[in-house]
């Protein structure tokens, strides 16, 4: 079995060190992983840079990096960017999130949410593969 960390989001008030503290007990525990999320304004990539800075063996994952925030190139480059600065340690958990956060937040219609993330997943994997250049006859990211 392996044990993880759930940090959420934290809402109007920064953590100030408690995440940090909290990830390095988890790691010192012997806990595989720690996970951040986002949500009406606190995106999941910034704080597991920083949590990644002040830890060397737990994973870093997002818990639901949300499709809305990014294109699914940029998505894709600060996942592996966060891979390569951690020593492999990146997770990237995707998710659709809902239509009050996607219309209502990011402005942005909420329709078809299977294949968008079908298409947005595999842009992704066209970006980490960096075989050919990016791709995509889809509708949602053409």
């Amino acid at each position: 079995m392996k044990l993880g960390l759930q940090l959420g989001y934290w809402g109007a008030l920064a953590p100030g060190d408690s995440h940090i503290k909290l990830a390095q007990e988890a790691e010192n525990l012997g806990y595989d992983s720690v996970w951040t999320a986002e949500s009406w304004g606190n995106d999941a990539f910034t704080p597991l840079a920083w949590i990644g800075a002040n830890t060397s063996k737990i994973r870093l994952g997002t818990s639901v990096a949300q499709l809305s925030a990014r294109t699914p190139t940029a998505c894709a480059m600060s996942a592996l960017a966060m891979d390569h600065m951690s020593g492999g340690r990146m997770i990237l958990g995707l998710g659709v999130s809902g239509p009050q956060v996607v219309e209502g937040w990011y402005g942005q219609p909420f329709s078809k949410p299977v294949s968008r993330t079908r298409e947005y997943v595999d842009i992704i994997r066209q970006v980490l593969r960096r075989e050919a250049p990016v791709t995509n006859d889809g509708v949602h990211y053409p």
